[in-house]
């Protein structure tokens, strides 16, 4: 049986194309997957930035969204 041997450097050559692939082939589904990753992100960001702010009430917050 043969044995492959793969240094480092040829490895993430290899690892670099098939994620490019991997893009090219299922654009829809990366697409939807960095957007769900992105949304997170904001989230993450809105929440530890509420955690620092004053509470307020829930009619406050209906009264700023209906004007």
């Amino acid at each position: 049986m043969n044995q492959l041997t793969l240094d480092e450097s040829k490895l993430k050559d290899l690892l670099k194309i098939a994620i490019f692939e991997l893009i090219q082939e299922e654009k829809e589904l990366f697409s939807e997957v960095l957007a769900d990753v992105i949304e997170n992100i904001g989230m993450i960001n809105a929440i530890k930035e509420g955690e620092q702010t004053e509470t307020v009430s829930h009619d406050e917050i209906f009264k700023i969204l209906e004007q």
